[in-house]
């Protein structure tokens, strides 16, 4: 008899997917628009490669502290809950019984399959029972902080690495023009490829990534223009 195929489901990618894919799109727009910024400033081309590194480094470590706090934050209230329901199913087993058969009852079972069910599934993991069905905590969806900022840290790096390298081997006359346009392509095929990763429409995720890029470094370029201005007047 053949082994049954395991299926492959684009859930268990969303945990490193969601990191990555916001820290290459992070490093890109930040660095990009940081570097138009201070080129529409009229700064030197060295001025504008020294900004470009240091926000580099800046956003990079930026990415994986503001992600492992936030993703902490999440395995904190999982253990807390995980915790409660230990508590719960070592004074109150009976009542943890009829609470997963209620849910699954909620879920279309008859009470009688339901509480079948509840006990069989607690007889062979209670805990992982209750995490699973009554807190939504599966192995597959944890959260994982230092997998998560790794993961930022490392894709925003490479996503900024891009626009500096545009910005190293760009003639100073066409620096702006260079950056933009190669920004907003690595942009597009990042959103292309994410939105492929995690099934959705390729031209819709890279044009949503895209315009949202080229408001960003207008915006950026328009500020550094304006206070460009204003200090070489001064």
């Amino acid at each position: 008899m053949p082994a049954p195929q395991t299926e492959r489901h684009r859930t268990a990618r969303v945990g490193w997917l969601r990191a990555a894919v916001l820290g290459a799109n992070d490093g890109i727009l930040s660095t990009s628009s940081l570097v138009l910024g201070v080129a529409s400033a009229h700064a030197s081309h060295s001025s504008v490669m020294v900004a470009g590194v240091a926000g580099l480094v800046a956003g990079a470590m930026s990415m994986a502290a503001g992600e492992y706090v936030s993703v902490h934050s999440q395995a904190d209230t999982e253990k807390a809950d995980l915790k409660l329901e230990r508590t719960e199913l070592r004074t109150d087993d009976a009542g943890e019984h009829k609470e997963l058969a209620a849910i699954y009852v909620a879920r279309g079972l008859d009470a009688a399959l339901a509480k079948q069910v509840a006990k069989q599934l607690m007889a062979h993991d209670a805990l992982g029972a209750h995490a699973r069905d009554e807190l939504g905590i599966s192995a597959s969806l944890r959260a994982r902080p230092i997998q998560a900022a790794l993961a930022s840290a490392a894709s925003y790096f490479a996503g900024a690495a891009m626009p500096l390298v545009v910005t190293a081997i760009a003639p100073a006359a066409g620096l702006i023009p260079f950056v933009a346009g190669s920004s907003l392509v690595f942009l597009a095929v990042l959103g292309g490829l994410a939105a492929n990763a995690g099934g959705a429409g390729v031209l819709v995720g890279a044009m949503r990534v895209t315009f949202w890029g080229a408001l960003a470094m207008a915006v950026t370029a328009g500020v550094g223009a304006l206070f460009g201005t204003v200090f070489a007047g001064a």
